[in-house]
């Protein structure tokens, strides 16, 4: 079954391939959705795909790619959403 989650990743997360690296995990993972950066200097990322998958994810994100210093990772389940990839926004 299908699951949609919104998470919000904290700390040095801009400028260091966050969201290519969150895109390659994902397609790797079969999820769909997306990755962007805030104004604030998070990044924010829809994940759409199965439970087992997405809680793979989740554990990436908490560390993300060599460069990145994740300080604080947020998400919650939300409303099944649909998309076709995972883009970079």
């Amino acid at each position: 079954m299908n699951v949609s989650y919104i998470v919000h990743i904290s700390g040095r997360v801009q400028g260091v391939y966050f969201r290519a690296s969150s895109q390659q995990q994902a397609i790797d993972l079969s999820l769909s959705g997306y990755a962007r950066n805030l104004t604030d200097g998070d990044v924010e990322v829809m994940l759409c795909g199965e439970q087992a998958n997405i809680d793979k994810m989740l554990l990436w994100l908490a560390h993300g790619p060599e460069e990145a210093e994740v300080t604080d990772i947020k998400y919650k389940q939300v409303a099944l959403q649909s998309y076709s990839f995972f883009s970079i926004n």
